[in-house]
């Protein structure tokens, strides 16, 4: 698993493309609950300090998912029925925010991208194992990049 910084070192303008795409809007994250079935949250992901992190509520159903099983999926929402600007999809590992340092680090990550998080909110980065953008102007092209990988295909 990479994290954010090294995936956009690695793929600046697919990284970019991520952060048009997920900052500032909502996107739909899909967890395991216990019984192994999927399950879809709404949320509103956010990137800073090269990490793409969330926070949630301490009794969200997420959270205890995540505790439990952290391979996490991740859409972000498109605009219209034809794709419009595109879609970017990451699977990865979440991993809970618990050192004080990089929690208070991640709490600012939230204030800049225009959020509130509180202290009994709960943080998680998600570590990218796979990330796959489409666009649709001139029909489907899509990009991918894999932790690893030392790049990007098409």
């Amino acid at each position: 698993m990479g994290s954010w910084a090294e995936f956009a070192a690695e793929a600046p303008e697919l990284s970019a493309f991520g952060c048009r795409r997920l900052e500032r809007r909502i996107a739909y994250l899909a967890t395991i609950r216990a019984d192994g079935s999927p399950r879809v949250h709404p949320v509103s992901p956010f990137i800073g300090g090269g990490c793409l992190a969330l926070y949630m509520e301490p009794t969200s159903l997420k959270v205890a998912d995540l505790r439990r099983d952290a391979r996490y999926a991740l859409h972000c929402a498109v605009e219209d029925n034809e794709g419009g600007g595109g879609e970017f999809y990451v699977t990865g590992r979440a991993e809970e925010v618990i050192n004080p340092a990089r929690r208070s680090a991640a709490v600012s990550w939230a204030a800049a991208a225009g959020y509130k998080a509180l202290e009994r909110h709960i943080f998680f980065e998600f570590k990218l194992g796979h990330v796959l953008a489409t666009t649709y102007d001139n029909g489907p092209k899509r990009e991918r990049w894999r932790a690893g990988s030392n790049g990007h295909s098409r």
